[in-house]
């Protein structure tokens, strides 16, 4: 054999296969574990899908903080008031016809 022509050791082919399991281990992990690119992606569409929400809750919350001061002691809104009477207590006027 010649002396200059050596043949790779097993222990540096198996260094090599182990940097490459680790290597295809953790580029697996950064994609789908519990961390990786996918979980944030779907964090990131429950995050758009809540402030969605929240921002039709906030205008929910508007709506009533304005029917709570339209009805409260200073500042009476007589329409309101007569709307929620006839519909909590079930009135009616006189020249209003009921349809059912």
């Amino acid at each position: 054999m010649n002396p200059n022509k050596r043949t790779p050791a097993i222990s540096v082919v198996n260094f090599f296969t182990v940097m490459l399991c680790l290597g295809a281990y953790f580029t697996f992990a950064s994609v789908q574990g519990d961390f990786g690119l996918f979980r944030r992606i779907q964090l990131e569409a429950e995050a758009r899908k809540l402030e969605a929400e929240k921002s039709v809750l906030l205008a929910e919350v508007a709506a009533l903080e304005n029917k709570t001061r339209r009805l409260s002691d200073e500042y009476l809104d007589l329409d309101l008031l007569d709307q929620q009477a006839r519909d909590i207590l079930g009135l009616a006027r006189g020249d209003e016809v009921i349809i059912r």
